[in-house]
């Protein structure tokens, strides 16, 4: 199967100004993630999709392949990321070189390494789904068995419709929520069935903490506090 590593890095952030390239312990944000994506194995080609001329110039300083420069209308703030996929697809396969399935790979998740990504790639190609994604647990306390929402009468209730609440933390079944760190979906997924998750979704279990997703300022910080913990060179070491 060959994968493309596909890592989108837009210019014009208004939260962290810059964040893409912004230096996080003396490094551009993008570098994480491209050193992660070149320490795997499995990936048969990697490339940048941006619409930044100094994005494009620091991957380009990271050997980082950077083929074509986003069109502006998938550099919006609106811009969903399956068209952004798609867009980088197509350009390969107008030039011949076809792809079965795209990696993507966030730099606003930083926090991954080679052989995470090779790991998740092992399961989704032997999963035989459309797309995996990574997933952390979901808190007890946000479990859905657990969550409420208020009727028409102003009362509450389970969100799932059940009559009877779970009483005991261990009796909870394991739910998950997405956490960016990564997607890989079939090429033809992506482009005949204009989907990023299809209709069979694997998923793979992301290192503890590793999961940090920077949009703000405090996500900011709080990724320069896991740099200096005893965590993040224990990932290092998986």
């Amino acid at each position: 199967m060959r994968i493309l590593g596909l890592i989108p890095a837009r210019g014009g952030s208004k939260s962290v100004p810059g964040k893409n390239i912004k230096k996080l312990n003396g490094k551009p944000l993008l570098q994480y993630t491209v050193e992660a994506a070149k320490n795997s194995k499995k990936l048969d080609h990697l490339i940048l999709s941006s619409d930044d001329s100094n994005i494009i110039n620091i991957a380009k300083e990271l050997k980082v392949d950077v083929p074509f420069v986003r069109p502006r209308h998938l550099a919006e703030d609106t811009s969903p990321t399956l068209g952004v996929i798609q867009h980088a697809l197509k350009f390969y396969k107008g030039i011949g070189n076809n792809f079965d399935a795209v990696c993507l790979l966030q730099v606003t998740s930083p926090f991954k390494t080679g052989k995470f990504i090779d790991d998740a790639i092992d399961k989704f190609e032997n999963s035989g789904c459309d797309a995996l994604v990574s997933v952390q647990n979901v808190p007890a306390e946000y479990n859905p068995h657990w969550v409420f929402k208020e009727n028409q009468r102003g009362q509450l209730e389970l969100v799932t419709g059940e009559k009877t609440i779970i009483s005991r933390r261990q009796d909870l079944p394991n739910m998950y929520h997405r956490d960016g760190l990564i997607y890989i979906t079939k090429a033809e997924v992506l482009l005949e069935k204009n989907s990023l998750y299809g209709n069979n979704l694997a998923y793979v279990k992301s290192p503890y903490n590793s999961t940090i997703n920077i949009d703000t300022i405090e996500d900011w910080k709080k990724a320069e506090a896991f740099l200096s913990s005893e965590e993040y060179n224990n990932l290092l070491n998986l």
